[in-house]
């Protein structure tokens, strides 16, 4: 298909590198990627200090907004929006401008071209930004949206965001029940997950594993649980002295979390890395002996939908023990009822940890039939093949104008 019988799909986000290898999330960018060969694919995202002008950035058109003065753009790095604005009140007065600016943007774009579809990713406020715009839409729930989101009015406009859309999408089918719980209905609600490279990125490696690595990939953010860990750490110190754990990630909960390690007297077994570039991100998950994601629910209501760097610990065969957060499920198949634990129960993941650290080859086995079962949900060339033919079936209105 020549570019010029592309149809072209709008892409509304908030989470966007900001340059190459940004350690931010790069989900929603590596989907656009994928469509470029059967879309012309420009993305709306915030600016933010330090980010690349607009341009094209690995085929896919890139124009950032702005939204506020440059170093005050910080509504949605560092640890998401919902987490920056429940820690700093402040940010609340970015957030009609973040709205508006992505309004302005997306409207600027429809006048110097044709726009035969717009990908919403996220309820609120994409989708709200979405709607306005005139133009079939399809409507992606990550999670925080659809689980943190709640009370009168940002339910009911959940519930106008997908009433309105051409289609909707949820990354697992406990976020479905949770949609249809909240009366959130759509023309058509899917489930397709957020795709992982498990052809040649996220792959097994062929150097031995550590025995005792510990490793935590993620913002540091009520939802990963990583307090969790750390107060079943000393548990497993006491049993595996040897231990010792690294974090990969930042967030807005990181000096609380290194006063629990200080008060916990475990700093000699626990790394902070800080931000990770993500092309440095499989060689931590082949090194480690078992790859630890305490989810939680937190006090908002927020959860994982279906974690990115979860699927990339399994692309590249780690073990790992999880939350027991809904929609795990659907990545970890039948091995979910072993792998997940409650986290607030510190016994009980320290036990599961030590249970993969002194049985590997059991662990390891483990790792290969999860890797196995994900290798048909979510690898990114079956799941961008799924979002494109959405997005074709809800630009076809617009392409027989």
């Amino acid at each position: 298909m020549s570019d010029q019988d592309k149809p072209t799909v709008l892409v509304l986000a908030s989470t966007y590198p900001r340059w190459a290898n940004d350690p931010e999330p790069g989900f929603v960018h590596q989907l656009c990627q994928r469509l470029t060969d059967r879309f012309t694919v420009i993305a709306v995202v915030p600016d933010a200090p330090g980010a690349d002008p607009n341009g094209i950035f690995e085929g896919v058109q890139v124009v950032r907004y702005r939204y506020a003065p440059r170093r005050l753009q910080t509504l949605v790095n560092n640890g998401g929006i919902a987490a920056n604005l429940k820690l700093y009140r402040w940010k609340w007065l970015l957030l009609p401008g973040f709205v508006l600016g992505q309004l302005i943007a997306a409207r600027q774009v429809f006048r110097r071209q044709r726009v035969d579809v717009v990908h919403a990713h996220w309820l609120i406020p994409q989708g709200l930004v979405a709607r306005r715009l005139r133009r079939p839409y399809l409507v992606t729930s990550h999670g925080g949206d659809l689980f943190g989101l709640r009370g009168g009015l940002l339910t009911r406009l959940k519930r106008k965001v997908a009433g309105s859309a051409a289609a909707m999408t949820v990354v697992s089918r406990a976020m479905q029940e949770e949609a249809l719980r909240q009366c959130i209905h759509a023309p058509a609600l899917s489930v397709v997950p957020m795709g992982v490279d498990l052809q040649e990125r996220f792959t097994p490696g062929s150097d031995l594993r550590s025995a005792d690595e510990l490793l935590f990939v993620g913002r540091l953010v009520a939802k990963k649980g990583l307090r969790f860990l750390l107060q079943a750490m000393p548990m497993i110190i006491a049993r595996r002295p040897s231990v010792r754990l690294t974090i990969a990630g930042f967030g807005p909960q990181e000096a609380a979390l290194r006063r629990q390690v200080d008060e916990l007297g475990i700093g000699a077994h626990v790394t902070f890395k800080g931000a990770v570039a993500q092309d440095q991100l499989p060689a931590l998950y082949r090194r480690a002996a078992v790859f630890v994601a305490p989810f939680v629910r937190d006090s908002s209501g927020d959860q994982e939908g279906l974690p990115v760097a979860l699927m990339e610990a399994v692309g590249c065969g780690c073990p790992v023990v999880a939350g027991q957060v809904q929609g795990l499920g659907d990545l970890l198949g039948e091995s979910a009822a072993t792998v997940c634990v409650d986290p607030t129960n510190p016994t009980a993941l320290a036990d599961a940890v030590l249970d993969n650290l002194e049985h590997p080859e059991r662990a390891q086995a483990r790792a290969q039939a999860i890797r196995t079962n994900a290798m048909a949900r979510v690898d990114w060339q079956a799941v961008a093949g799924r979002y494109g033919d959405l997005l074709m079936q809800c630009a076809q209105p617009m392409r027989k104008d």
